[in-house]
């Protein structure tokens, strides 16, 4: 790591300009993924995210069938600016693909019927770590990365072109590549609005 851990977490931010070039090896980019998923917390050690990390041409098959899908529910009128964003994406080097699998929480439901409700939040609370996590990781070795949403356009396909377990539920689409533009400026809410400390 060559940041500590706090400028890093000020550092981290959205990255949309992104190229087909990148600023480490795949092998590094697929430790830092695996470090993630092993060492990041879940509620009842439940271990339930999935990863699936796409390069090259199944990267641009990706966001092929992000764009086709919305095509389906964009109006042809409208439609150019969100070809433009998808490209964005497709211009990348890579994305992760983050999912959960339902069937570690259905367990998790019936062994520990008291908490039924809060596994599939906690589910998403851990999703949620793995993917700062990665993202922060990414972005400390130069990488730009944004997180994406299609989830309910895009599952079927997604699992049906790359044979994803039907237990298997996507949460999110994380592009990356190297950076071509930085990140614009970020306002900040008030602290004072935000924390509450009592001594």
């Amino acid at each position: 790591m060559t940041k500590d851990f706090y400028t890093a977490v000020k550092e981290r931010r959205t990255i949309y300009g992104i190229s087909k070039e990148t600023t480490i090896s795949d092998e590094r980019i697929q430790e830092i993924i695996n470090d993630a998923i092993k060492y990041t917390p879940s509620a009842f050690n439940s271990q339930s995210a999935r990863v699936v990390v796409l390069f090259n041409e199944n990267h641009d098959k990706l966001w092929d069938i992000t764009k086709e899908a919305l095509r389906k529910v964009v109006p042809e009128n409208n439609f150019a600016p969100t070809e433009e964003k998808i490209n964005s994406f497709k211009n990348g080097y890579g994305t992760v693909l983050f999912f959960e699998d339902n069937s570690v929480i259905e367990s998790l439901q019936q062994q520990f019927a008291a908490y039924k409700d809060n596994f599939p939040i906690w589910s998403q609370q851990a999703s949620g770590m793995n993917q700062y996590v990665i993202w922060t990781s990414l972005s400390i070795e130069g990488m730009g990365v944004s997180l994406q949403h299609y989830n309910e356009l895009i599952e079927e396909d997604v699992k049906k072109q790359w044979d994803i377990p039907n237990n298997w539920k996507l949460i999110a689409q994380m592009p990356f590549g190297k950076p071509t533009a930085s990140a614009g400026d970020k306002e900040f809410i008030p602290l004072e609005e935000r924390i509450k400390v009592f001594k």
